[in-house]
């Protein structure tokens, strides 16, 4: 059942990447690979609707031996961890598929590698062998590379280069600590269950987990390893930035918990005080510079920083709830980082422009965009954690699973909350209300297969909000089950002492 979501998007990009020229003419690409992956995110549903609430472990498991001398196998499984980041990569694969111009070029490049992208993502989600998973996980740089490259803005040659080279620093830091862990624990495997590093110092065990922590950190991206972010995403079309924030960041979030959390816990209650401040200040720094952008897309990036810091503030505390929600605010941003992408898209298209200072008067309902304006309006109160939405339940989850354990980060990443409100309160008001411009006249007319992709989304923001139990009910079990690994808060004092 899962190999289907890993090798149909590749199989499906080897088809349209190597379809002949003159046999099938360039807009209907885009239809096929709309019908793919939409065959696939039916699959993805149909795999939620068979998973078992009540099992915290693996399901759905497939296994075939590989190469036993390197230690790898071809071993998959999903659990509460990954299930929700399987369908949020197939729901945001056919959003930007669907959102992608009819009128690209080079389309069989252009569908083929996002194709591709999505069964790499997939299969990382779904490894359960650390060398699988690395595989997996480098499969989408170079695809992503020429998406940004190709099809992006006027300096995408440099925000190309600029991806390529950090999340190649991520990859190459994350399989030295893959090797690391498989020579010091003396496994003759890669699989999760075969490498145990509970027997190595907890010096070592500090050290391996700092590779982990800084090789997911620069995908996330956390700070100071950010500075990739802003390039790529602005520079990226809408599309590609819809499947950088809303997917890739959370091949960070993920590796951290299955990873870091999962196979150094007791180096990991050590370490999470300092990873509570560090999202703590990621949310601030994120919130504090998208206020003083005047690039809507800019702005979006940077709050991208903020609302990822949070799940490192969960992820540092630990419990139960926090982790619950740690899950719930990578599914609820993606989605929501989705909406605003593609509005933004939609804005610049029909605007002509990005910039604050010169857009007004959007919510005209005459001569201006006002459904579109409206989606913003839903978008922004989203991403500020306004009740009734998707996003208030996954913050409030994380705030109210972490003030317990680490109250100082709490506070810091409620008032960056509180700050994303501010920035959005100025992007709404200048782009949305006021006169519109009488030299713009009327802006185009906003087609319905461009309001589609923005009222699906706007849909289960609004359904995941005011039903918060299919959001959380995945990784409930998962999550509790994760939790019982980690030291209680005494032993961690006593290991920070024993360790100093």
């Amino acid at each position: 059942m899962l190999s289907v979501l890993i090798w149909a998007p590749i199989i499906a990009s080897v088809i349209i990447g190597f379809w002949p020229n003159n046999a099938i003419q360039p807009n209907r690409l885009r239809l096929v690979s709309l019908t793919f992956s939409g065959l696939i995110l039916l699959w993805n549903l149909f795999i939620l609707l068979k998973f078992d609430l009540t099992t915290p472990g693996m399901q759905f498991q497939e296994y075939l031996p590989w190469n036993e001398t390197l230690g790898l196998s071809y071993q998959l499984g999903v659990d509460g961890l990954s299930i929700l980041m399987l369908i949020l990569n197939s729901l945001l694969t056919w959003i930007a598929i669907y959102s992608s111009s009819k009128d690209t070029e080079r389309p069989r490049l252009f569908y083929s590698m996002i194709l591709l992208v999505s069964g790499g993502v997939a299969g990382a989600f779904l490894a359960e062998n650390l060398l699988l998973f690395f595989l997996f996980y480098e499969l989408e740089l170079i695809p992503f590379y020429l998406l940004i490259s190709i099809w992006g803005g006027e300096k995408r040659a440099y925000a190309g280069i600029k991806f390529l080279i950090y999340t190649a620093v991520s990859g190459a830091l994350i399989l030295a600590t893959f090797l690391g862990m498989v020579w010091l624990t003396g496994s003759t495997s890669f699989a999760f269950d075969a490498v145990s590093t509970q027997t190595l110092s907890a010096g070592m065990q500090l050290l391996l987990l700092a590779g982990i922590i800084l090789g997911f950190g620069i995908k996330i991206p956390l700070v100071p390893f950010h500075t990739w972010l802003p390039d790529a995403y602005v520079e990226a079309s809408a599309p590609i930035a819809i499947l950088l924030g809303g997917v890739l960041a959370k091949l960070g979030t993920y590796g951290l918990l299955r990873f870091g959390m999962g196979m150094f816990p007791n180096a990991w209650s050590i370490v999470a005080p300092t990873l509570a401040i560090w999202g703590a200040i990621s949310a601030i720094y994120g919130a504090v510079i998208a206020i003083a952008q005047k690039d809507i897309k800019r702005m979006v990036a940077y709050s991208s920083i903020g609302h990822m810091g949070y799940v490192l503030l969960a992820s540092a505390a630990s419990n139960a709830l926090a982790l619950v929600g740690a899950v719930s605010q990578m599914f609820s941003h993606g989605i929501i980082l989705a909406i605003l992408f593609h509005l933004v898209g939609v804005v610049e298209a029909k605007a002509g422009t990005r910039e604050l200072d010169k857009l007004n008067g959007l919510m005209s309902p005459i001569r201006g965009i006002p459904l579109i304006s409206a989606l913003l309006v839903l978008s922004g109160m989203a991403s500020a954690g306004i009740p009734g939405l998707t996003g208030f339940i996954a913050e409030f989850i994380v705030f109210q699973g972490s003030f317990s354990i680490f109250p100082i980060p709490t506070i810091l990443c409620v008032v960056a909350s509180g700050l994303t409100a501010v920035y959005f309160v100025i992007l709404l008001n200048r782009t949305c209300f006021g006169k519109l411009d009488n030299d713009l006249a009327y802006y185009p007319k906003v087609l319905w297969s461009e309001k589609m992709p923005a009222l699906i989304l706007a849909a289960l923001i609004i359904f995941l909000g005011v039903q918060p139990t299919w959001l959380v009910r995945w990784s409930e079990t998962t999550t509790t089950a994760m939790v019982a690994t980690i030291p209680p808060a005494e032993k961690t004092v006593n290991s920070q002492v024993a360790l100093k």
